[in-house]
């Protein structure tokens, strides 16, 4: 199989010991990044193919991110690679304790389809910097993009350090049954217990940055204007089909109608229209039938209309939305925004905390109390207050999921020590070590130990 002839070679060549050299991360991250700004026209077209997303999406929401994660970690790599000196206990001494960050070896990663080029080279730019070696296996589903970045990175690339295996879930399935170190793992709850699975006959740690159904709470005391025009920004954006979009909207029932209207506004004002540069397609026709099933046409508030040739859905709002209806069982990752309505702050928490813990949560208030229970008491990845998606973008948080969204983190400095093994070392001097360890045991040295702990 000429996948695992691949990963032979990228063990062998990990054991020469040079991608843990400084020089050599730094000159192929240099490299992508040079490859990534000579070749931007190509991966645009791609990506216009896959699901008609724009130049100006495909750079604020993909290319910026990874051209700025290449950046941060060229300026910061000599201070992320350095060991850290940390304290020694006092049964230590005398001694000095060190911890290393050592590269893992051979990484998988398995892209998502919605954002195809952040999302699989995103963390493979952090595994470039922590020194390891990868296979990047992007989705099938946005088949230009993969061949775009399988064209950019095998033609410059020696596929012993860094390869992309093109195809679909035959070869993804022949890629589980391998041994890595770490696998990324970005796409649905269902597909990540299938990775997780096959990696634990491995005893290979993973990484899972999966969904779920993310709230963003509208009180009377938000900024009403402000938290509408987010809101639909944050919730449309590629046409709904972002892992950390708001799913659904828990508004206070006295702002309810007035709140309403500003979303619609907004959404006229942001002209998401068929072949419009501001709204993409559904990415497929399967995906495209399963939305339309889930709107209600009872419930429509807001839009509602589909163009199947186009795969083109309107932004919708549905109101009247309880939580047994059909589309409040399932993660939505559409234009489609079902909205609750609550009369008790803490009651609509209370009823969050009945469901998974989602990847992300928002909350729209100018109340500290509001926003001090939001924080205490709901379990999210991450979130905003008065914003939605913008945490994503601060390289200084970490990004992830908790529980059924996900199991571990990245971004910054967190990337880096995703693909980093903590090496503890303690070093002692090799005069003036007391016996009190050594046999034969006695009361008095046990007595010593206890005071010593």
């Amino acid at each position: 199989m000429e996948i695992e002839r691949i990963l032979l070679s990228q063990r062998d060549f990990f054991k020469t010991q040079q991608t843990k050299s400084l020089a050599f991360r730094k000159m192929y991250l240099e490299k992508l990044k040079s490859l990534i700004i000579s070749n931007e026209k190509m991966l645009y077209e791609a990506v216009k193919k896959d699901f008609g997303k724009s130049e100006f999406d495909t750079f604020t929401t993909e290319l910026s991110f990874i051209l700025n994660d290449i950046n941060y970690y060229i300026k910061n790599l000599k201070s992320l690679s350095k060991p850290k000196k940390v304290s020694t206990n006092l049964v230590n001494q005398l001694g000095h304790s060190t911890i290393y960050a050592d590269p893992l070896g051979c990484i998988l990663v398995i892209g998502a389809w919605n954002y195809p080029y952040q999302l699989s080279l995103s963390p493979i730019i952090a595994a470039m910097a922590a020194g390891n070696c990868c296979i990047l296996k992007p989705s099938e589903i946005a088949e230009n993009t993969m061949n775009a970045m399988a064209f950019i990175i095998n033609g410059n690339f020696p596929p012993e350090y860094l390869y992309v295996y093109e195809g679909g879930i035959e070869e993804t399935t022949a890629l589980l049954t391998l041994k890595f170190d770490k696998i990324f793992f970005t796409g649905s709850t269902k597909v990540g217990k299938i990775v997780y699975k096959a990696a634990a006959e491995h005893l290979t740690p993973v990484t899972l940055e999966l969904g779920g159904k993310s709230p963003a709470i509208v009180t009377r005391n938000a900024n009403l204007e402000l938290a509408a025009k987010r809101i639909v920004w944050g919730k449309f954006l590629n046409a709904g089909q972002t892992c950390v979009a708001p799913d659904y909207l828990l508004v206070e029932e006295t702002i309810q109608e007035q709140f309403l209207e500003m979303l619609r506004k907004y959404i006229r004002e942001f002209k998401y229209e068929p072949d419009s540069e501001q709204y993409t397609r559904i990415i497929n026709q399967r995906n495209f039938q399963r939305l339309i099933r889930l709107i209600d046409r009872e419930k429509i508030y807001s839009g509602g209309s589909f163009n199947e040739e186009k795969l083109y859905i309107e932004p919708t709002i549905l109101n009247h939305i309880d939580w047994n209806d059909e589309i409040m069982q399932e993660e939505i990752f559409g234009p489609i925004l079902p909205v609750i309505t609550f009369q008790s702050y803490n009651a609509a928490l209370n009823s969050i905390l009945e469901l998974e813990k989602p990847l992300a949560a928002y909350l729209f208030t100018n109340n500290s109390e509001e926003k001090e229970n939001f924080t205490r008491k709901l379990s999210f990845g991450g979130g905003c207050i008065n914003d939605t998606v913008m945490h994503l973008s601060n390289d200084n948080l970490p990004f992830g999921g908790v529980g059924s969204s996900g199991i571990g983190n990245y971004h910054g400095k967190f990337g880096f020590e995703t693909f980093s093994h903590q090496k503890a070392v303690l070093e002692k001097a090799t005069w003036g070590e007391p016996n009190i360890k050594y046999p034969p045991y006695s009361e008095k040295k046990l007595s010593w130990i206890k005071k010593l702990l």
